[in-house]
């Protein structure tokens, strides 16, 4: 662990200079500084009084536990094709099963269709990107064009299907998760 270098981030986080970080733990601004560059180590006492300038403690400090992934990128991307129905769904969070929420990407050929998911607990949200689709929900059914976006209980049998001449893309959210 880099401590200078994760009082600095603390630090800018908070918003304080190291002047107003200084003052608030009765040391030099000289010295803050050479502490973020690891030119100098603190003693427990004195990394103590920074910390509590920060807003926080030793054991929150030194906790090592690995942040939460919040951004995700192309190569995080899983995807699964069906040819038969004509879809290819792509789970743009890995692992979203274990959230309260699932988003995925989905993409229709024209006349391709999702499988039939079952009633279950939660909710549905879902936003057209690209062409028009069909929403089936029990013996409902809905247009969604470009641009537009469906929700519902998910209480009834539900799939959607492509219901024009090009590929439809739709972004996908159930809650709880269940693709």
């Amino acid at each position: 662990m880099n401590i200078g270098e994760k009082i600095r981030r603390l630090r800018i986080k908070s918003s304080l200079t190291q002047e107003e970080l200084a003052d608030r733990c009765e040391l030099t601004k000289g010295f803050i500084s050479q502490v973020e560059r690891d030119l100098t180590s603190p003693s427990i006492a004195t990394l103590v009084d920074i910390l509590e300038g920060l807003g926080t403690n030793l054991k929150d400090f030194f906790n090592e536990s690995v942040n939460e992934k919040i951004v995700f990128s192309k190569e995080d991307i899983f995807e699964s094709e069906n040819e038969e129905l004509g879809y290819i769904l792509k789970w743009i969070i890995p692992n979203a099963q274990k959230n309260a929420m699932e988003p995925i990407l989905m993409e229709l050929e024209s006349g391709g269709k999702t499988k039939e998911d079952s009633p279950h607990e939660g909710e549905e949200f879902g936003y057209v990107i690209n062409g028009s689709i069909y929403l089936h929900v029990g013996e409902d059914k809905y247009k969604i064009r470009k641009d537009e976006s469906f929700y519902f209980r998910a209480n009834s049998n539900h799939y959607i299907s492509n219901a024009g001449k090009t590929k439809a893309r739709v972004i996908w959210v159930s809650t709880p998760p269940s693709f």
